[in-house]
């Protein structure tokens, strides 16, 4: 067998020097920014957990929520081992970029309503924006009631057997 009868049974690529792969442009692992590769989703409850802290640290909030639910709260955390409820009076609708709240407070007598619902507003929107990145389109403020001086805070009766 010749070499032309050799080269005329043999494929193209089999005749033609090996090329040498062209080189890859560098490019990022996972490509593009780290903070648009995925979704991040918030729950309710986590919005309302840190509305609930935020409201609570402003000075003339006596308490969260309604007397009916206080009641309930001061029942729930006698049970051993229960935590106190820090979402009482907060409820919160959360969608991808924004949430609203709507919370219900108790305010100590004396003070400026109108101040105590502004401050809450104010360190609420400050604090959920802040740790969630959610813009907060409104925080409806309920003043369900007021605490007098010489109220006594509302406990339940301790129970006869230990």
């Amino acid at each position: 067998m010749t070499d032309i009868e050799q080269n005329r049974t043999q494929s193209p690529e089999e005749t033609a020097p090996p090329v040498a792969p062209t080189p890859r442009k560098a490019t990022k692992r996972g490509g593009g920014d780290p903070a648009s590769r995925g979704r991040t989703t918030i729950a309710d409850g986590v919005v309302e957990k840190i509305a609930g802290m935020a409201a609570r640290d402003v000075v003339g909030v006596h308490a969260m929520g309604s007397g009916i639910s206080r009641t309930f709260g001061a029942v729930r955390e006698r049970v051993p081992g229960a935590t106190k409820s820090v979402t009482r009076g907060v409820k919160a609708e959360v969608g991808e970029v924004q949430t609203a709240l709507d919370l219900e407070i108790v305010v100590d007598y004396g003070v400026s309503i109108a101040d105590v619902a502004r401050a809450v507003r104010e360190n609420v929107i400050a604090a959920v924006e802040r740790m969630t990145g959610l813009e907060v389109v409104e925080v409806n403020i309920a003043v369900s009631d007021v605490k007098l001086p010489e109220e006594e805070e509302e406990e339940p009766e301790q129970p006869r057997i230990q």
